[in-house]
């Protein structure tokens, strides 16, 4: 039969052994653990994510027995996947020294390859920034407490259209989710989505400045003056009423610092909550508008998938290092699933791609047949005459 990768080694594909080893050479990752490589160590976790492992010694026992006997036959045409036997103070140490960069690079990389292969053409950029918390509980001494989660944050950028993130940044509880919003590299033509909570006037003029948009909600003590009220030619949308449609300026102090012209609208929503979005573009209709920040819920689901669906509640090790490569491991196995998914053409929902890839991981199919039973030898049944056996013919 012809000779078939694992489940596992299929998602491991698309991450280049190659460029990965050159990460590892310019971050010398590999200084204090020799024996336990950094490629070792990140095939590890992202199998822990995929393999539903919640301790260290779960991880040790069961790299030791399938992943050793079968993880260890070549996955890809002249590589290995190349893991052993792994003891818990080998994997505890790597966790606490290993610097995550190697981890964030290849997170980045993979970024790269599937905003290229999940981008549909014609799409506009648009582009969700949001961040949610990792609870760490009173367990690490080390997290900061932000008056509401005792651990910390990640902080992510989301392509609806590519349905990925495009960039994660980590950081802890107390860091404000403004002052990471202020240092994502700016596109143009992009229009970037985000909640009340990354108000900054100058941040916004920036925004302006690079020929982008930004829809987002005022805080509630801000006021406006209406500049001039706009016709509503369409009033509803999905899920909600356009009530008004201004163009304003802010009446405080902060005018200012706004160097750009602002659009205000008013939505109702089905339950009868009101809300105001404002935003620098002057072209979009005002349900276009109200759908965009309506779109942002989108990078929510994605934060209740990761948390719900990859190991964020139970870490391997206590240490901020630890826990940061953990973080990167499930962001980096979430972008594996969504690539396999697009390359195989899967029609599966993508919470039950995960759960037949994670039980299948080491069964030789390919990708598009994960739903299917393995398929049977295809040579044809051994004759007796292929057994060298005599045949009697009776007359």
């Amino acid at each position: 039969m012809r000779y078939r990768d694992s489940i596992f080694g299929s998602l491991l594909k698309p991450i280049s052994r190659r460029q990965f080893q050159a990460v590892v050479e310019v971050h010398d990752a590999d200084a204090y653990d020799k024996s336990f490589k950094s490629w070792d160590h990140m095939v590890t976790l992202i199998f822990a994510q995929l393999a539903a492992v919640y301790s260290l010694r779960g991880l040790s026992e069961r790299a030791g027995t399938p992943i050793r006997i079968i993880i260890i036959i070549p996955a890809f045409a002249g590589t290995s996947l190349g893991v052993g036997r792994i003891a818990r103070s080998t994997l505890a140490d790597a966790n606490h020294r290993r610097p995550p960069d190697v981890f964030a690079e290849t997170f980045s990389r993979l970024s790269g390859l599937a905003d290229r292969q999940l981008r549909r053409e014609g799409n506009e950029m648009v582009r969700l920034i949001d961040s949610t918390p990792i609870p760490l509980g009173t367990l690490c001494d080390w997290a900061r407490w932000n008056g509401r989660t005792h651990g910390m944050k990640m902080h992510t950028v989301f392509d609806p259209h590519a349905d990925h993130p495009r960039r994660i940044t980590i950081t802890p509880s107390t860091v404000n989710d403004v002052d990471i919003g202020r240092k994502e590299p700016l596109e143009k033509d992009a229009t970037y989505v985000f909640d009340k909570g990354y108000c900054d006037y100058g941040w916004w003029s920036r925004i302006h400045a690079a020929g982008a948009i930004f829809v987002t909600r005022p805080k509630k003590n801000v006021t406006f003056d209406i500049v001039k009220a706009r016709c509503v030619a369409e009033q509803q949308g999905d899920g909600f009423t356009i009530l008004a449609d201004d163009d304003v300026r802010l009446a405080g102090q902060g005018k200012a610092r706004l160097a750009c012209a602002l659009r205000r609208v008013r939505i109702k929503r089905e339950n009868g909550d009101v809300l105001e979005v404002i935003t620098n573009d002057p072209d979009r209709s005002a349900v276009e508008v109200a759908a965009l920040y309506k779109a942002r819920w989108q990078i929510e689901l994605l934060f209740r998938w990761i948390k719900q669906h990859l190991k964020l509640s139970c870490f391997l090790g206590r240490s901020e290092n630890a826990i940061r490569l953990q973080i990167l491991a499930a962001m980096i196995a979430y972008l594996l699933l969504r690539i396999a998914a697009r390359q195989s053409r899967s029609t599966l929902p993508a919470l039950r791609f995960a759960e037949l890839a994670g039980q299948c991981l080491f069964i030789r199919k390919p990708l598009a047949r994960l739903d299917r039973p393995p398929e049977e030898h295809e040579d044809k049944p051994l004759t007796r005459h292929d057994l060298g056996q005599m045949e009697l013919a009776y007359v």
